[in-house]
């Protein structure tokens, strides 16, 4: 997968995740990096722990792990920081 579609599958991923995890909008290029990292989180847990194919391409699978992983890095962060946004 390219580099602009890894950006723009951060995107959507990471402002899915940010609404899903209550974090509302913080900027285009935080929902890139958490999105990108969320990817990488997703897909070695979907590969690792679950046996499932990681990402493997622009489809639905594949932002479902990124999302899933973004939501995941979200959660960490906020526990690892202690802050409850609201």
């Amino acid at each position: 997968m390219g580099i602009l579609l890894w950006i723009l599958m951060g995107a959507i991923a990471g402002a899915i995740a940010g609404a899903i995890m209550g974090q509302g909008k913080k900027g285009l290029i935080r929902n890139v990096i958490i999105g990108i990292i969320g990817a990488n989180v997703g897909g070695f847990v979907a590969d690792r722990v679950f046996g499932w194919n990681g990402i493997t391409g622009f489809n639905l699978h594949s932002m479902l792990v990124a999302v899933g992983g973004s939501c995941l890095l979200l959660a960490i962060v906020r526990w690892i920081s202690g802050k409850k946004e609201s």
